[in-house]
């Protein structure tokens, strides 16, 4: 898949737009492969200042600490994300197909673009997957919340919905079911990975045990209602 894609994120999530200057770019596409590799946790900006050869000062001149920078990362993923939900579904008329699609996405590593930003989309995957939930786990998610950050999130979750919806007329909680799709989807991977016994996996290749996993759940439940 070949193609360029550049997302606006929120403003008030950073002090200074990170693509607004070479240095901004370098530090989203290092503190990602940080992230991944020593897990958000033992993430300091110390380390990345050290990794990309700068200061902690000029870190914090683009974001007030790591939580914000993470939510920059995360709130990029939801509208790449979002947009290859859109793409792929495109040319899909059957909602059943669709549906698949989405648990596809959902369930597999992102494609790579030829845009030129260029992340590790298998480390976004991952830290999605590890990390997502401490973004919003947090005693301040109400004050977060008001300066509308998980925008994308919520935009994802309603563009799932609407999917639902046009495959069960009936069903009364595609709301809800969509932001259960996406949690189950990290939450049955990670379990996969790391803790195989909350789990079925059993032999199945861990990815595609998930996605097996939430075709199953998502058809009993929208077939049955």
């Amino acid at each position: 898949m070949d193609f360029q894609v550049i997302f606006k994120v929120n403003e008030k999530i950073y002090l200074r737009d990170p693509e607004s200057s070479e240095l901004g770019k370098h530090i989203i596409k290092s503190a990602i492969d940080l992230i991944y590799e020593l897990g958000f946790e033992h993430f300091t900006f110390k380390k990345l200042a050290l990794e990309i050869k700068t200061t902690e000062a000029t870190i914090y001149r683009y974001f007030e600490n790591k939580h914000r920078l993470l939510l920059y990362i995360l709130n990029w993923y939801w509208s790449y994300l979002a947009y290859l939900v859109m793409f792929q579904l495109q040319n899909v008329s059957d909602t059943k197909a669709k549906l698949k699609t989405i648990v596809h996405l959902l369930t597999h590593e992102l494609p790579d673009s030829g845009g030129r930003l260029d992340y590790n989309k298998n480390y976004l995957n991952k830290i999605v997957i590890a990390e997502s939930s401490k973004v919003y786990l947090v005693k301040e998610v109400r004050e977060i919340n008001k300066n509308e950050v998980f925008k994308p999130y919520k935009d994802l979750c309603a563009n799932i919905a609407d999917v639902i919806t046009a495959y069960n007329p009936d069903y009364q909680y595609p709301k809800s079911l969509s932001s259960t799709l996406i949690e189950t989807a990290h939450h049955q991977q990670f379990f996969s990975n790391f803790l195989p016994r909350l789990t079925d996996v059993g032999t199945v290749e861990n990815k595609e045990f998930t996605a097996l996993f939430m075709d199953d759940m998502l058809f009993k439940i929208l077939d049955k209602s």
